[in-house]
């Protein structure tokens, strides 16, 4: 299972930590694993190339784990932008969660 935490500070979204394998597939062919992975990368993406923000990242996909970070020191313009790709990225982990709860947990805080 994977576990998704989505951490908050003054209502908007600081980090994401992604931890673990879905294990609903094998290894390579994981649909679930693939799905989630590629909304949380597409946002960091963004972060990083669309927003330019210096998102502090820490990931070993050995063991599945992806934590990302936003810098606090951003601008309201910056912040703006980074809220509404986060927001993004929630409602699709979101929809991810409510299909594959058995292999998705999902905890904002």
């Amino acid at each position: 299972m994977t576990k998704v935490t989505i951490t908050k500070k003054r209502n908007y979204i600081t980090t994401v930590e992604c931890d673990g394998h879905t294990n609903y597939g094998e290894a390579g062919e994981d649909i679930v694993c693939a799905a989630l992975s590629s909304v949380v990368q597409t946002a960091l993406l963004g972060l990083l190339a669309v927003v330019g923000v210096n998102v502090q990242v820490k990931r070993n996909d050995k063991k599945g784990y992806l934590k990302f970070s936003l810098p606090e020191n951003l601008s309201s313009e910056e912040q703006e932008k980074c809220e509404l790709i986060l927001q993004t990225m929630l409602c699709g982990v979101s929809d991810l969660n409510i299909g594959y709860s058995d292999f998705i947990e999902l905890e904002v805080k």
